[in-house]
């Protein structure tokens, strides 16, 4: 028998007792009208809308549509909305448990039920990126003679994961995270309408708020994470879901964090002195509070790159293109899986011996810039490649370092005014130990005090 999500017979039993399904079944859009979020697709005239029959354009030429965007924002949602709407059929396949085996029995069906019935048939195939060359190419009959209408769902980068013939049949859609006002509005939704809660229960502001911050954008979570919520409140006889119901069923404690206030910059401060301190365990107690409160993980990783460079230095070179690499990984990520990267990276830095002669150097050098010890630059490093320099005296008299033996040459580099100066002093921790050594006897051989 063919996968079909929504049958027939599944329908009409949710209708019989619709307390038999979840809540994230219940609330299920019916219209493209229930829909949140994706206003961008779903104004007048907009693609989704010409898709299902809107407008006077129609759905005319579109065979193929692939929606991509994360997980949780509605891509089964809508292409269950479309298949309702324009009356045709709805099966559905996942790429990670079906093959070409199943796609073929499905694309069979749908060739019985045009030939017999006249009934078209949307194939709804989620996480296509994962379906092979061969196994994509299976679909291109289906959807070149028509057979079925696919709607194909991904949240990776389709012009990478899905291969180009079926591409450029496709009507490519890309699909926004829901914000945190789509999530207040169907949460609200859900507590009043009759297929929800129908008004059992109310919803208290700090619950609603931890609601959203465990919901991370999906609203599957949010329902799934409210429905559970729900029962405890009701066990409780609660009027009103409070924050303790939402804690006790969904099993995450409230953090206590403004992301536009104190909190922000209080916890993001001891996440860095506590890097600073190689405190590893107290890192991660802030970097988790950072994450559970929903913080966004480039603030996060910035921080990251900024302690490599401020707190760490020469004392572990390998900090700061670690803290690099995990601000890259972050961009492309996101979370939830942003926070392995995030944790890799603060072990890292918290563990990494700890020097701040870097930051030190370029203060003392800023500071003097600032007092106006600047002055001239020395006249052999000055530009000496135009018409006229050698007569100004630019670039006369400049040793060329590679031409001496060991490659630095006895001249002066700063200017007069801050000749003879030290700003950078290097510890004796971890590698930044070799520098100390090496600075010394650089700093002899550009005096002259060195031998060769």
């Amino acid at each position: 028998m063919e996968p079909d999500l929504f049958t027939a017979a599944a329908e009409e039993r949710q209708e019989k007792d619709p307390s038999a399904s979840p809540l994230a079944v219940r609330m299920r859009p019916r219209t493209l009208d229930e829909v949140v979020g994706q206003q961008h697709l779903l104004k007048p005239g907009a693609p989704l809308r010409r898709l299902v029959g809107e407008g006077a354009s129609g759905p005319a030429g579109v065979s193929s549509v692939i929606l991509w965007g994360p997980p949780g924002i509605g891509k089964t949602t809508l292409a269950y909305v479309v298949s309702k709407a324009t009356n045709k059929r709805f099966v559905e396949l996942s790429a990670i448990t079906a093959g070409v085996k199943e796609v073929r029995a499905v694309i069979e069906g749908a060739r019985r039920a045009l030939g017999g019935h006249g009934k078209d048939t949307v194939l709804f195939l989620d996480e296509i990126h994962r379906f092979s060359k061969a196994q994509q190419d299976s679909l291109l009959p289906a959807v070149e003679n028509r057979w079925v209408t696919l709607i194909a769902a991904t949240t990776e980068n389709p012009y990478f994961s899905v291969i180009s013939p079926l591409l450029s049949r496709s009507l490519l859609l890309t699909l926004e995270p829901l914000t945190d006002d789509d999530l207040r509005s169907l949460l609200a939704r859900a507590l009043t309408e009759e297929r929800g809660l129908d008004g059992a229960l109310g919803l208290d502001t700090d619950a609603e708020e931890h609601l959203l911050r465990v919901a991370g954008g999906d609203a599957r979570r949010a329902l799934t994470a409210l429905e559970a919520a729900a029962g405890a409140a009701f066990d409780k006889g609660e009027e009103s879901i409070s924050l303790e119901s939402v804690e006790e069923s969904v099993n995450r404690a409230a953090v206590t964090y403004d992301r536009d206030g104190d909190q922000h910059y209080d916890v993001a401060s001891a996440l860095i002195k506590s890097i600073r301190g190689s405190d590893v365990d107290a890192a991660l107690h802030y970097l988790a509070r950072m994450i559970e409160a929903g913080e966004d993980p480039r603030f996060i990783a910035r921080r990251l790159m900024i302690s490599a460079s401020e707190d760490i230095g020469l004392a572990d070179p390998t900090a700061l293109p670690t803290a690099v690499a995990a601000a890259q990984a972050v961009a492309m990520i996101g979370f939830p899986e942003a926070a392995l990267t995030l944790s890799h990276a603060t072990i890292a830095l918290a563990l990494a011996p700890k020097s701040n002669a870097a930051t030190t150097a370029i203060g003392a050098a800023m500071e003097d810039v600032r007092k106006g010890l600047a002055g001239a630059v020395p006249a052999h490093l000055r530009d000496g490649h135009y018409k006229g320099a050698a007569k100004l005296g630019h670039a006369q008299g400049y040793v060329y370092p590679h031409d001496v033996p060991g490659g630095i040459a006895a001249q002066q580099y700063a200017p007069d005014a801050i000749a003879g100066r030290r700003y950078y002093e290097p510890t004796r921790y971890g590698a930044e130990a070799r520098y100390a050594d090496v600075v010394e006897r650089v700093r002899e051989r550009l005096r002259g005090d060195g031998g060769a």
